[in-house]
This record gives C-alpha cells, sequence and structure tokens, in this order.
C-alpha cells in the first residue's frame, strides 16, 4: 500500500490530531473503572470529567450539558427517537438522520436547488406532525452548505417544537456559539474533528427530558448506560480544545478551497461547484464533472494517490448518487457524476495541486476519446 496519498476525505474522517494522540496514550495508562469509588476509579473519572469540560468550551456549552456516546450516528438516533416527539428531518440530512426518522415514522422537509431548508418549512409541517422535534444539519457533510440556523430556531421556537442540529462536521468550520445557541439538542463526533472514532457526544439543554437509548447503567446522568470509552473520550476532549484554540485555520482552508475551485473551472468550463452560491464551510467542495461517473473520478484519483469520496463514507463499499444533491434538484445521472473534496488541519497546497493534476489529467483523456 502507497504511503504517499494526498488525503482530501476529511469530512469521511480527520487525521489523528498529535494532541489527541497524546491524550489517549496517558489515558491507557489509568486503570481504573469511572463508576468506582476507589483512587483508581476516581483518575479514570477525573479524564472523562476533564474532557466533558474541553468539549462544552469549544462547543460553548454548560459542562452539564456534554453526554458522551460511542458516535454521532448514536448521538442522532438518541436525539430523535428518545424525546417522546414527532421528529421532522431535512431531506438532505445524513442517513443516521433520515432512518432514525423513518423508525419513528416522522416525515421529511425539503431542500431548495442550494440545499439550503426554507426556515419556515418546519412551521408549515407542523399541523401534520403535531409535538414535533425537527433535525437540521448545520454543515453538509457533502457539499458544506450551512443553514440558517437562527431564523429556523426561531420558527421552531414559535411553534413549540425542540430542534436538533447534526454538527458533526461544525467544529472549526462555522460558529459553535450560533449552534449552541440555536439548538436544543446537538450531535458531535470526535473523529471528524481529529480525534478518534469511537466517541462522540449528545448536547442536551438544561430542563430537556429526554429517555435513555440504552439502559443498564448509571452512566452519564443515568442517561446513557455503558463502561465510557476513556482512551476515545480523552483524545475527543484534546482533538476539541485544539479546535478552539486553532486560529486562522479557517482562512487558510477557505483560501485553499477558493484555489481548487477556480482552477476546476479553468480546467474544465461545465465543470458544477454544487452549492457555490450558498454561505458553505471552508474546507468543502463538491463538484461535478459532466459525463465522468464519480466513481471513475475515484479510481483515478486513487491511481494518482489522491483520496477524495462521493458521497458519504457511511455507504462506503459502493459508489451510488447522492441522495444529498437528489434532495436539491440533481437527476441521477448528474448526481452521480461529483465528488467531494474535503481539506483540514494537515492538508498543504501541494495536496491541492496533486488533486488538481489527477483530475485535469482526466478530463483531458475524457476530452480526447
Amino acid at each position: 500500500m502507497r504511503t504517499d496519498f494526498h488525503y482530501l476525505d476529511c469530512n469521511a474522517t480527520a487525521p489523528l490530531r498529535p494532541e489527541a494522540q497524546s491524550a489517549m496514550a496517558s489515558a491507557m495508562a489509568v486503570s481504573g473503572n469511572p463508576s468506582s469509588v476507589h483512587g483508581p476509579g476516581r483518575a479514570a473519572r477525573a479524564v472523562i470529567e476533564r474532557a466533558r469540560e474541553q468539549v462544552a468550551a469549544m462547543a460553548g456549552v454548560p459542562v452539564a450539558a456534554v453526554h458522551f456516546t460511542a458516535s454521532g450516528t448514536e448521538a442522532n438516533n438518541w436525539a430523535l427517537t428518545s424525546s417522546g416527539r414527532t421528529p421532522l428531518a431535512m431531506a438532505s440530512s445524513h442517513d443516521s438522520v433520515l432512518r432514525a426518522v423513518e423508525r419513528a415514522g416522522g416525515g421529511i422537509l425539503a431542500v431548495d436547488g442550494h440545499g439550503l431548508l426554507d426556515p419556515a418549512e418546519p412551521g408549515r409541517a407542523m399541523d401534520a406532525a403535531g409535538r414535533a422535534i425537527v433535525s437540521v444539519v448545520a454543515v453538509n457533510n457533502e457539499t458544506g452548505v450551512i443553514q440558517p440556523l437562527a431564523a429556523i430556531a426561531e420558527i421552531c421556537r414559535e411553534c413549540g417544537t425542540l430542534l436538533h442540529i447534526d454538527a458533526v462536521q461544525a467544529p472549526g468550520r462555522t460558529d459553535m456559539a450560533a449552534i449552541a445557541d440555536a439548538g436544543d439538542l446537538i450531535s458531535l463526533s470526535a473523529h471528524k474533528l481529529g480525534g478518534p472514532a469511537g466517541a462522540g457526544a449528545l448536547l442536551v439543554r438544561e430542563g430537556l427530558d429526554l429517555e435513555p437509548l440504552i439502559v443498564g447503567g448509571g452512566q452519564e446522568k443515568r442517561r446513557r448506560a455503558g463502561t465510557e470509552n476513556l482512551i476515545g473520550i480523552a483524545g475527543f476532549g484534546a482533538a476539541a480544545e485544539a479546535v478552539a484554540q486553532e486560529t486562522g485555520e479557517a482562512a487558510r482552508l477557505a483560501a485553499l478551497r477558493d484555489r481548487l475551485e477556480r482552477s476546476l473551472s479553468d480546467v474544465c468550463e461545465g465543470a458544477e461547484i454544487i452549492g457555490r452560491s450558498a454561505e458553505r464551510a471552508p474546507n468543502t467542495t463538491c463538484v461535478r464533472m459532466p459525463g465522468v461517473p464519480a466513481e471513475t473520478q475515484l479510481m483515478a484519483l486513487d491511481l494518482a494517490g489522491v483520496a477524495v469520496s462521493a458521497g458519504a463514507a457511511c455507504s462506503s463499499g459502493k459508489v451510488q448518487p447522492s441522495h444529498v444533491l437528489r434532495a436539491m434538484g440533481f437527476d441521477e445521472e448528474a448526481a452521480g457524476e461529483a465528488i467531494r473534496i474535503s481539506t483540514g488541519w494537515t492538508t498543504t497546497e501541494a495536496d491541492i495541486d496533486a488533486l488538481l493534476a489527477a483530475w485535469e489529467a482526466l478530463w483531458r483523456r475524457k476530452t480526447a476519446a
């Protein structure tokens, strides 16, 4: 396996930050169960509570709001199936949200051609849904499009509904304080921000009654049973603190993205940058190469040592037209021609250069055929 890959798939999993790796190594030396009252148990508990403080500070919420889970997917499922309300979700939501809504007998809210939810849409759906919880993805994992959360939250409050925000892709890419102000329930995932896989969190607004998704123990204020993933949580906390302390990173990634998108358009006049007219995260480009299936693009880029993706990584093992793009009005053929390029803290100019060279070579072969 080649080791010189240019990794541009950070929305799937961001490379592990050294701060997280160090914190995890230290946590491995802690042998106690966090629920035990003896010294080793208290030491383990201290690791978890330190991480809770770090995640809370990064997200801009009270420490007591942070409830650790095994993933963002678990956090999404917990939020949408345990409030006693009918869930409503954007058609462009992550599969974990859509499947949870389907299981609970909820409804789907349409998005426009830019991937944006009309803030009035939840209000129009209230009559049919009754007591509801609306789920909005803060930053779309495929297009980077950012939703108008303040306006959506205002409508939800007027309607007396709860607002769940899937903020898995948000840390370091958009205003976490605005998300904290808008959301009643907020999902996070460690491995999207440079922590380890296997750790996530659901942030729960004070006073909100939420039934446990997993029962059988008193962990996480009796809301999430099971011995905590001490090592993963330690890494999550350290990565969250690193993100919170970054200055200028969003501007750096935005500059890389803008150069990338200008160059893609120069190579292929018909290249379509999806969601370009909406506010987007600085690290995400979803681009369509007309006439070339995404699977062909992925294979060509992979052979050139460039790692990107098509659709969500949770659909790994198969390349199929994105449901996000279909929800935005793209037909199956067009949706099947788009790839996602997502940068992160390790991305350099050289990575962008490698992507552009490989993408241009594929386009030249296509036009010469």
